[in-house]
């Protein structure tokens, strides 16, 4: 399939946008649509937080076919990238009901609930760079 979208984050547009094509890409995919909502979810949170915290990043929304496994899997790989101040603590941003913010806490540990794998790279002063992945089931 070999499709992806990056979408620009800087005004709460980008937010939006983000949201709709991760949405779109993962109805095109096959996802059911309680998945097409968690992926939407997810790309939601991420996108917030560029903006926010970073002002400015992308979010890169990936098909992903892996033919070498049986049975193959597919999925959406969501990869939100930013050149803000970095985590300082990721421990802590990984806690339930932790906020900076004033927002709901709900962030990266609910992103980590909603997608199959989750990764993050932060570093202070250079960025942060958060991996998800939802496999088609």
């Amino acid at each position: 399939m070999g499709i992806q979208s990056n979408v620009e984050v800087q005004t709460e547009w980008g937010i939006v946008s983000a949201r709709q094509a991760g949405r779109n890409l993962a109805k095109e995919a096959g996802f059911s649509s309680v998945d097409q909502a968690r992926i939407a979810t997810a790309i939601s949170e991420l996108a917030r937080n560029i903006y926010l915290y970073a002002n400015n990043g992308e979010i890169i929304i990936e098909f992903l076919e892996n033919e070498n496994v049986s049975p193959p899997r597919r999925g959406i790989k969501i990869t939100a990238r930013d050149e803000g101040p970095g985590i300082d603590n990721i421990r802590n941003a990984m806690e339930d009901g932790y906020t900076t913010s004033g927002g709901l806490g709900a962030g990266l540990p609910g992103v980590k609930r909603l997608m199959d794998e989750f990764d993050i790279d932060s570093r202070s002063g250079v960025g942060t760079e958060i991996t998800a992945i939802k496999w088609l089931r």
